[in-house]
């Protein structure tokens, strides 16, 4: 088992990346990389509605003329509908997992944002001047749909990738002023509790796999700091929860994991989904997404030691994660997109360095990228 506090002993203070700002709403070039880009979306759909069902929630929600809706395969946890109807495009959201307080929080912090400028979906009020309506004994929702395109992981470029860093950097700012309370579903204690329950249904020939699950439970239950600076993180900022028109950030969507968090996992989150390709770690893609971060928000000392094991952490939750919602949540096919687990447990064993994978550029950038005079010059949240 890797001991990371043993390399993260050795920071530095010698490297400074690029402080270069690029705004969420910038320009980058390769706007032609939309012809690779996905406009696919992002959900699932274990709620079935039926078009009778969908013409009554549009009208309850003051959305006459009806014209068509459309399921969304892709996702994990709730399911979603794509309405058009003569006043444009909404989506329509079903709450699978969410009690009533959790949905009215999400909510809330939704306004909070969009009133700071963040392009981030926001709900619509039906005619009942309510944001959500019970169906089904789950709660559901409709905000206008966020044209723009999803781009692939590969059509990413670094001023994407730094753009997004800066994106993200911004929305850990702007929460400070958000004084309500989201509990993260997606913690420490909370992954170990999901991982006992489904490791006990597991098979056997998944043994190794076991082994090094249980081994990094033990490891971080150990090594993981939570004296972090804290705040409204997004949790789940993958390529396609982002959307460009033409060669602009328009839009972040899926909240669903927004709660308050370290900020570095959230970061560790997004070095996790956007600086990992081809089977490795990339430092052309790492360099990018840090710059744009730290244009806005440098890290402090603490948290670039951190940063290794809030990696780890991250791919062993969406390795559990994943294993609960899709190994183990056996639907028809048809009505998501699968995710393979092992995709994350690939990354952690790199991580764990049990597999090579590009750490070694990573861990070199993690432990020399700390810069004195620009953390105490920004001023950056606690």
């Amino acid at each position: 088992m890797a001991n990371y506090k043993q390399e993260n002993a050795f920071i530095l203070t010698s490297r400074i990346f690029s402080t270069k700002i690029f705004s969420i709403f910038s320009l980058v070039p390769g706007a032609n990389r939309e012809t690779k880009a996905r406009s696919r979306l992002r959900m699932a759909i274990y709620t079935p509605l039926n078009k009778r069902e969908t013409v009554r929630i549009a009208e309850e929600f003051g959305l006459d003329d009806f014209v068509s809706y459309s399921g969304i395969r892709n996702g994990s946890v709730n399911t979603h509908y794509l309405l058009e109807t003569k006043r444009g495009r909404f989506f329509i959201k079903i709450d699978e997992v969410k009690s009533e307080v959790e949905v009215k929080q999400e909510t809330e912090l939704l306004f909070y944002l969009k009133r700071q400028v963040c392009p981030c979906p926001q709900p619509i009020k039906s005619k009942k001047g309510k944001y959500y309506h019970e169906f089904h004994g789950k709660y559901l929702s409709i905000s206008r749909y966020i044209e723009g395109v999803e781009f692939t992981l590969e059509a990413l470029t670094p001023p994407h990738l730094e753009g997004l860093g800066h994106a993200l950097a911004d929305l850990h700012l702007i929460s400070r002023g958000y004084k309500k309370g989201i509990d993260n579903r997606f913690g420490f204690t909370k992954i170990v509790t999901m991982y006992r329950e489904v490791r006990r249904q597991l098979p056997s020939h998944l043994k190794n796999i076991v082994r090094v699950l249980d081994d990094e439970v033990s490891y971080l239950e150990n090594y993981l700091d939570n004296n972090l600076p804290k705040g409204i993180i997004h949790g789940d900022l993958f390529p396609d929860n982002v959307k460009f028109k033409g060669s602009r950030l328009v839009g972040i969507v899926d909240f669903e994991a927004a709660c308050r968090g370290k900020l570095i996992y959230d970061l560790a989150t997004a070095v996790n989904a956007l600086c990992y390709m081809d089977g490795r770690f990339r430092i052309d893609r790492f360099e990018p997404l840090i710059t744009g971060y730290e244009s806005l928000r440098p890290l402090s000392l603490p948290e670039w030691d951190s940063f290794p094991n809030e990696l780890r952490f991250s791919a062993l939750r969406f390795t559990v994660t994943r294993i609960k919602d899709f190994y183990l949540r056996k639907v028809d096919e048809n009505h998501r997109t699968y995710k393979d687990f092992k995709e994350f447990f690939d990354r952690l064993l790199i991580l764990r360095r049990e597999k090579s994978g590009g750490m070694e550029d990573i861990l070199l950038a993690m432990a020399t990228g700390y810069d004195y005079r620009k953390y105490q010059k920004s001023k950056p949240s606690k």
